[in-house]
Formats: C-alpha cells, sequence, structure tokens
C-alpha cells in the first residue's frame, strides 16, 4: 500500500485544475470513523496479504463499517489506473506488471475472513492485451477452489481496448454475479469518464447476459454529477434493456478539490423515488441510498437478488 501523498502527487493529471468549492455534507451523508477490533484485524489480513481494497483507494465512506464486519472489496491489478476519470480517487499512472501470485493471496484472505460473499474489483488496465480478463479468471478460480462456498461477484472494467472474446474468459470463469457500473448519464461522459463510451458499457452487460443468461449482472450510477431525474431514468430503461438484474445508486462525493464538483447532495426521499421507479421497471433488485456502494452490504443483497429471481420463477 502506498504511503499517504498529497492529492497533487497522487493525481498529476488533476494537478493543473482549479479547485472545486466542495459543499458542506449535509446529516445523512455523515459516517463514524473507522475504529474498533474488527476494523484492526480486516486491516492487519489485508496487509499480511500485501492486498489492495478499493475501500482505502477510493476512501469509500462505508469502509469503517464495512471493516468492522470483516469485509472488503478486494482491487486487483495494482493500484495504479490508466485511466484518469474526473470523479474517482484511484491514483493514474503507468502500473506495475501483474503478480501472478495475487489470486491466491486474494484466495487466502478471504478463507481467513470467512467470508461468506467477496466483491473483486480491479484497476482499469489499458495497458494490458486483454485489460486482465485472464487475472480475473485466475482469482475468481482461486478463491473458489479455497473457498468453494463463497459466492464471487466481480467488478470489472470496460475492457474497451481489447478484443470481444476477452470477456468470454471472465464470464466462462462463472462468478456469480457480474458488475460493471455505468457510472453516470450520457451526456456526463465527456467531463465525468472521458475514457470510457457508454453504449460500449452497456452492449459489455448484455453481452454478458448473452454468453450466460443465468448469470446476474449488476450496474450503478452516482448522482449529485449534474444529471436530471429523466437523463437517470432513461439510464434505468437503458440498463432493462440490456437486461440488468441488480441497479445502485450512490450520491457522488467529491474526494478532493481537484475531482468534479458536487452539483448537488440528492435528498434521500429522492433516492425512494429512484428505488420506486426502478423496481416498476423490472429490476429484481435496487439499491438506492445516499451511501449506496456497488459493494455495500453486497453479500445480503445477493441473497436477496437470488430470492427475487426465484420468485419471479415461481420457486420460492
Amino acid at each position: 500500500m502506498r504511503d499517504l501523498k498529497l492529492p497533487e502527487s497522487r493525481h498529476p493529471e488533476k494537478a493543473h485544475r482549479p479547485d472545486k468549492t466542495q459543499p458542506k455534507k449535509p446529516a445523512w451523508i455523515r459516517v463514524k470513523a473507522p475504529s474498533g477490533k474488527g476494523y484492526a484485524e480486516t486491516h492487519r489480513i489485508m496487509r499480511e496479504n500485501k492486498l489492495v481494497t478499493v475501500c482505502e483507494e477510493a476512501g469509500c465512506p462505508n469502509a469503517g463499517e464495512c471493516w468492522s464486519q470483516g469485509h472488503a472489496t478486494m482491487m486487483i491489478m495494482g493500484e495504479i489506473c490508466t485511466r484518469g476519470c474526473s470523479f474517482c480517487n484511484v491514483a493514474t499512472g503507468r502500473p506495475d506488471a501483474l503478480d501472478a501470485f495475487e489470486p491466491g493471496r486474494v484466495a487466502h484472505a478471504v478463507k481467513t475472513l470467512g467470508l461468506s460473499h467477496v466483491v473483486i474489483t480491479s484497476v482499469d488496465r489499458d495497458d494490458l492485451e486483454d485489460g486482465g480478463a485472464e487475472h480475473f479468471a485466475q482469482t475468481i478460480r482461486a478463491v473458489r477452489h479455497q473457498s468453494p462456498e463463497t459466492t464471487i461477484e466481480i467488478l470489472t472494467p470496460d475492457f474497451l481496448k481489447c478484443d470481444n472474446k476477452v470477456l468470454e474468459v471472465v464470464v466462462e470463469a462463472r462468478p456469480d454475479v457480474f458488475n460493471h457500473n455505468l457510472e453516470t448519464v450520457p451526456g456526463l461522459y465527456p467531463s465525468v469518464r472521458p475514457g470510457a463510451r457508454y453504449f460500449h458499457s452497456l452492449r459489455l452487460l448484455q453481452r454478458v447476459k448473452e454468453l450466460d443468461p443465468a448469470m446476474f449482472t449488476k450496474s450503478g450510477i452516482m448522482v449529485g454529477l449534474g444529471e436530471d431525474g429523466q437523463s437517470v431514468r432513461q439510464v434505468m430503461d437503458d440498463m432493462r434493456a440490456a437486461d440488468v438484474d441488480f441497479l445502485t445508486i450512490g450520491q457522488y462525493l467529491q474526494p478532493t478539490p481537484k475531482h468534479h464538483a458536487v452539483d448537488r447532495f440528492v435528498h434521500p426521499d429522492e433516492f425512494k423515488a429512484y428505488e420506486k421507479a426502478a423496481y416498476g421497471k423490472g429490476f429484481l433488485m435496487v439499491s438506492a441510498t445516499p451511501l449506496t456502494r456497488s459493494s455495500y452490504h453486497a453479500g445480503e443483497d445477493f441473497a436477496r437478488l437470488r430470492d427475487a429471481r426465484l420468485k419471479k420463477l415461481g420457486q420460492l
């Protein structure tokens, strides 16, 4: 894990940008500082296995709660991303070579923590021919070998610069949930996610269902970046057209003054309205709250998602 650095050194591609005012957070956003025995034990296991977590790298507001319960989202393929999205707190630069022993260390940590459900994500690796698809597959297989009862959720990059067949490598490893976040509405991609393409990401999710119709798919967006309600509902329609099962919507929080500004803090009542609309459009599972993140309560949500499918099929 890197030493703490100033925002300018961590994000050199953002250093030239003027500081953006960070509005005061409302009461419904504030969380307790991480502490406690469970938090310390999770931290120890992560360090002993030399693992990176998105909880730390992305500055997740729920890290204290999740780590106290022994839950952590593993971030594979290093801690340096080849993209420079304006919302993201992960460092940008030239990544190191892949660590062939990382899948085994992830699996060992999952077993040590006794996880019933694990979320595995990664940085974007545009420097790799397959975007890291085989590394994802190896990690899934390693976890299956050491913890066969653990359900596995992956949160992948978009594999934008890769051959279309690399997606098959990941799907054939049989994760229980395939997640890829659209992050925001298409109109904001040039300023929020300039290295990505909205319809490519949407097609990626659709392709997963074509390769394995039984696999759960999941995607999420942030709000408070400057979108409006109509554009959010259009994203919902686009996701359903791609047969996405599970939608997450959370409040965008500005990591540093150099990152994309918070346009507004969306009230919890608006999140409830989004949740109601999403269920009305046919999603099996929806998590829409200010503090919702892709992996927040992912295990509990997976169980509910599985039950929702069984109920839909009349088997529950």
